[in-house]
């Protein structure tokens, strides 16, 4: 099988169901920027060290809901094809809770704003962050044109809040130092 189609050689691409929309489709945008958003956190994996075993394990779990969470975008709402796929749902979102739940215990009491940074995985986990914050703003610009599945904003929402704790458990682990924010100060 060939890794070329080249049936969105004319800017279209088709939707679960063979459905055709332009690739600039608000649908297209938002599980694209998902998709963005799983390469970054399969970059913060690759940057773990191996014995974050339990990060390596639950990171990885999160790759997979994604690419479900991706077939649910690409799935209009009351699609006969929607049978065949996995919806996002609060059991879902749940689970990021217990497991924001979890490491937020092991974290460093919140302080304020800190820099996106230090070890190279938390830093990596930073900027999945930023990327989830982003499909999210995607999705929900999206649902205000037309149905979208509202577990997968609160994914997204509670995934990014999930990435800002793993990034801070990752720097507490290694013993790497948080910077704060410097406000500058008004004249």
């Amino acid at each position: 099988m060939k890794i070329y189609t080249k049936t969105g050689d004319a800017g279209e691409t088709g939707l679960y169901g063979a459905e055709r929309v332009v690739k600039a489709h608000p649908r297209v945008e938002a599980y694209g920027t998902v998709d963005e958003a799983n390469s970054a956190i399969g970059l913060a994996r690759s940057l773990l060290p191996p014995e974050q075993l339990d990060l390596q394990d639950l990171l990885e779990r999160i790759q997979n809901a994604l690419f479900d969470l991706g077939a649910d975008l690409a799935t209009r709402m009351g699609s006969p094809y929607e049978k065949n796929i996995a919806r996002m749902d609060a059991e879902d979102v749940e689970g990021l809770e217990k497991a924001i739940d979890r490491y937020q215990e092991e974290s460093p009491p919140f302080q304020g704003f800190i820099l996106p940074g230090g070890h190279p995985a938390a830093a990596a986990l930073h900027l999945a962050r930023t990327v989830v914050r982003r499909a999210e703003r995607k999705v929900v610009a999206l649902s205000r044109e037309e149905p979208v599945n509202p577990e997968v904003i609160r994914y997204l929402n509670r995934l990014s809040d999930l990435l800002f704790v793993l990034a801070r458990v990752v720097n507490a682990r290694l013993g790497v130092r948080e910077e704060g924010w410097l406000v500058k100060k008004r004249r």
